[in-house]
């Protein structure tokens, strides 16, 4: 695994990893970590399916954790549009990377209330755990 350049608000890092093999290390990590898979898009099959030259693979895992999404959910509501975090495993340039925009970034341009930013920080230190497991589990 190798973290890639900063650019934040986004956590990227690369992995040996075919995607496929990095597609299901990161659905073995997330229950590991407390965290439920909700659901997973194909983006780019999607894309190729309507008809879109688009070589990349692309997957985007929908996660959480029930009980810091109601922590978020009953300081604002209107947060559920942040909701839930999505981790994504994608190639690029030959590469295949796992990565997410910061919790911590999101909320913070969101929210000013202190007691979000720690549910952020909580939820991002997890969601980084998850990342670092799954681009570090060996095929």
């Amino acid at each position: 695994m190798t973290p890639s350049p900063p650019q934040a608000p986004f956590v990227v890092v690369t992995t040996s990893q075919s995607f496929d093999h990095a597609c299901a290390a990161l659905e073995a990590a997330i229950p590991s970590h407390g965290f439920g898979l909700l659901g997973s898009h194909d983006l780019g099959g999607t894309l190729r399916h309507k008809g879109i030259a688009f070589a990349e693979q692309c997957r985007i895992f929908e996660v959480c954790q029930p009980q810091q999404a109601a922590r978020v959910l009953s300081a604002d509501m209107a947060l559920n549009m942040a909701l839930p975090c999505r981790i994504s495993v994608y190639t690029e340039a030959g590469q295949t990377r796992i990565g997410m925009i910061s919790p911590m970034a999101m909320l913070s341009a969101l929210s000013s209330d202190p007691a979000l930013a720690a549910v952020a920080a909580e939820v991002e230190a997890t969601t980084r755990a998850i990342i670092t497991t799954a681009a570090e589990t060996t095929p």
